[in-house]
């Protein structure tokens, strides 16, 4: 661990909880600021995965509200797809007991960068709202499973994918997408939450430090994102899924 004073470190974990709230709230990925970090200053694996979650949540949960509030999703429109995920997210969380994820330590880097080279060459994509692809009701059941499935099993990306489906298959527009996406990442957040503290794996001292600056940073990240619209999320979007591809890239075939 780096022997950083007490204060400094509070001080630097409540900053990073902003930071990546802000960003998490506008496009996802605030785990790509916040898990680094929290194994920079020494915090054990196990102990920073289960204080990232608990943290996160706060910050998600923030946004998600902020979200509701101005009107940007309804959980009559989603309800289908909380269940079904709830539902894939157990059966992904079961499976990923007795079957290794190795094969998607390789699969998912190329699926993501399917959703970047996709955004990239199609600029117009989550700008404004499109006819749909797929019937809703339909598109809620089926996804909701997948997508908590993959969150269950392995998850880097989930809230990428998620945004990207939203956008393609229903012709949300990136406001939106955002918006409905951090619903169900409160929901994959919560029942992880749950599951690392029955395990005793969080630091709740840390977490609180951190759900501080995630509390400011969930309002300032929907604010910004709802004020802005899909000038501000398409970059950040594209930045946060190339991030994730090198650091799953490095992490597969470097490391």
């Amino acid at each position: 661990m780096f022997h950083l004073s007490h204060q400094l470190m509070m001080f630097l974990l409540f900053s990073t909880g902003l930071l990546a709230a802000t960003v998490d709230a506008i496009a996802g990925g605030g785990g790509l600021i916040s898990l680094p970090v929290l194994l920079w200053v020494g915090i054990p694996p196990h102990i920073a995965l289960g204080t990232n979650k608990l943290q996160a949540t706060t910050g998600t949960f923030v946004a998600t509200t902020s979200y509701y509030r101005r009107g940007w999703f309804s959980l009559t429109t989603i309800y289908k797809g909380l269940i079904f995920g709830f539902l894939g997210a157990v059966a992904g969380a079961l499976t990923g007991q007795v079957v290794s994820s190795h094969i998607l330590r390789y699969i998912i880097p190329a699926l993501l960068l399917f959703v970047l080279l996709y955004t990239l060459f199609s600029p117009r994509l989550g700008m404004e709202e499109h006819k749909p692809k797929m019937d809703e009701f339909w598109f809620y059941i089926i996804f909701g499973f997948i997508m908590g499935f993959y969150d269950g099993f392995f998850g880097p990306g989930t809230g990428s994918f998620w945004v990207f489906a939203l956008t393609f298959f229903l012709g949300y527009q990136f406001i939106k997408a955002t918006a409905y996406a951090k619903v169900f990442n409160l929901k994959s957040n919560i029942i992880a939450t749950v599951c690392f503290a029955l395990g005793h794996n969080i630091d709740y001292r840390i977490a609180l430090s951190m759900a501080a600056g995630q509390i400011i940073g969930g309002q300032l990240g929907a604010h910004l994102a709802i004020k802005k619209g899909a000038k501000l999320i398409r970059p950040l979007f594209i930045s946060v899924v190339s991030m994730t591809i090198v650091g799953l890239a490095y992490s597969t075939y470097f490391s």
